[in-house]
């Protein structure tokens, strides 16, 4: 009778029958992480990162020395912080991170004016700083206004699609024909001081520190005309997500900020700014 069995003495039909077996649950193995792939790589990679919008408003957020700074960013990044979120903040024209909060997915804006007309376009998490808004002109021009309807005559700086700028818009003001509109607020103060416009819609802290940045003194050059108390009636300035953002995220972030306002972090944030 022939010898079947192999070179180590025994038969190979069971070193087959196990390498079978092998080979079988390898595929199988396979096959569940391809299936796995399938099912849960691609709803992962589409769930985006958190992003963190703002614009160049001093001294609520700006960039100085190229790192971003101001009021309302440490108190965001203090926010974040706490929450244990990690994110980077990118300064942006105003009418750009709008845009991005408005339509996109786990975007967060700051420093956003809370207004009726914006209500129901955003998650709120809070206030972050106080504002109030005005209309500003030259002292020289003699310009006096008793309601918001004297100013229709006049050329008004307005920074596109910011709380002012729609503000006066909803009001029936017209960008192109009493609104100049555009993408920086130095360029409107700059605009008013070389007579290009007549008035100047601004909040009061970012009026002040641009006049003083010019080497003027806030009331001198530039004066307070009309005060707007209907766009700022919110609280101030505020921290907002897109629509489109996961409400666990959204009062993960407002326990956050009721956290270091009662920690007194905010607090130190705001003596060192105001």
């Amino acid at each position: 009778m022939p010898d079947h069995r192999g070179p180590w003495g025994r038969s190979p039909r069971p070193v087959r029958r196990a390498l079978g077996l092998l080979t079988t649950v390898w595929f199988a193995g396979l096959a569940a992480c391809v299936l796995g792939a399938s099912l849960f790589g691609p709803a992962q990679a589409a769930t985006p990162a958190l992003q963190v919008v703002t614009e160049e408003l001093p001294p609520y957020n700006m960039t100085r020395d190229g790192r971003l700074t101001g009021m309302s960013t440490e108190v965001v990044q203090a926010v974040l912080k706490d929450a244990g979120v990690e994110a980077t903040i990118q300064s942006l024209p105003w009418a750009r991170a709008y845009e991005m909060a408005l339509s996109g997915e786990n975007v967060l804006i700051y420093s956003i004016t809370r207004t009726p007309q914006r209500e129901k376009l955003f998650k709120w998490v809070g206030a972050i700083a106080p504002t109030q808004w005005a209309l500003y002109a030259r002292a020289d021009r003699g310009i006096v206004l008793h309601s918001l309807d004297d100013a229709r005559r006049y050329q008004v700086a307005t920074v596109n699609e910011d709380a002012g700028e729609q503000y006066l818009v909803e009001k029936g003001f017209v960008i192109g024909r009493q609104l100049q509109s555009s993408n920086r607020y130095e360029f409107n103060h700059e605009k008013l001081l070389l007579g290009r416009v007549d008035l100047w819609v601004s909040n009061e802290l970012n009026a002040a520190w641009l006049i003083r940045q010019a080497g003027q003194r806030p009331g001198n050059a530039i004066v307070k005309v009309l005060d707007l108390p209907e766009i700022g009636s919110h609280g101030g300035m505020h921290v907002a997500f897109s629509l489109r953002t996961p409400d666990a995220l959204v009062e993960r972030l407002r326990r956050s900020l009721d956290h270091i306002r009662r920690n007194g972090v905010y607090d130190d944030i705001r003596r060192r700014w105001l």
